[in-house]
């Protein structure tokens, strides 16, 4: 990655630039049997259809603050990075009421609906498909950005210094959270084309940055696994063998 990245928006242009056709997330949900693999360039795509529906759609701008309340999935990945293309910060297991905007998938609905701003809701069901019918008072994630373009140009530049992220009751700026992560990946040995295997939550500083910000930093890729204790043991060194696993956090 390149020494001057100082967003996380920054690093995944990087990782375009250098090989967009190596994989950068691989999801497993243990608990229905799906896997998905995407590509730096897919995810890329997924991350600007994302950026564009929050900042052309929902009208969001630097500054506003978004409740993410999702499990560690590779859409939630999707959603980190594109707030980040934005300029808006996001509140891990943020108060919704105290948010401008709220993205809750189904475990989560009920929650979101104090928040007075834009809703969006996901399904997380494979393939990404959409909710039967759409919760009410919410628009549903996988009706509207399929429409969204391919590519994401910010209103207003992203400021480095500006909050990011804020997780485990602390507030990163970008330039702090791509040093933090630059960091993690120095401490767990990831160098470009490692390929971290997490199958901790997103719920914290931990397991988002093993999850997605540390193997992103470091040039490699992560196999994110949900529900991974319903694996087994045998299952998972088939796994780290199948998915040629160089690193694990458990």
């Amino acid at each position: 990655m390149n020494a001057s990245d100082r967003t996380p928006a920054d690093l995944l242009r990087s990782a375009l630039a250098a090989d967009p056709a190596r994989p950068l997330v691989t999801f497993y949900d243990d608990a229905t049997g799906e896997r998905v693999e995407l590509s730096v360039a897919t995810f890329a795509n997924w991350v600007a259809k994302t950026a564009n529906l929050l900042q052309g759609e929902l009208s969001a701008a630097p500054g506003d603050r978004l409740a993410l309340l999702l499990p560690s999935h590779w859409q939630t990945a999707v959603w980190l990075l594109a707030c980040s293309s934005v300029g808006v910060t996001v509140e891990v297991g943020g108060d919704p009421a105290d948010a401008d905007l709220v993205v809750a998938g189904p475990d989560t609905l009920e929650a979101g609906l104090a928040c007075s701003g834009e809703r969006i809701a996901l399904s997380l069901a494979p393939l990404g498909r959409r909710f039967p019918a759409v919760p009410a008072g919410y628009a549903d994630y996988a009706v509207e950005v399929p429409s969204q373009g391919d590519r994401f140009a910010p209103f207003v530049p992203v400021d480095p210094d500006a909050p990011a992220l804020v997780v485990d009751g602390t507030e990163h700026s970008s330039a702090q959270l791509v040093e933090r992560a630059r960091a993690d990946a120095e401490a767990l040995g990831l160098t470009p084309g490692a390929r971290l295997l997490s199958g901790l939550g997103y719920g914290d500083w931990k397991g988002l940055s093993a999850g997605l910000y540390a193997p992103l930093a470091a040039g490699g890729s992560v196999v994110l696994c949900r529900n991974l204790e319903r694996l087994g043991g045998e299952g998972l060194e088939k796994r780290v063998e199948s998915e040629r696993v160089t690193h694990r956090a458990l």
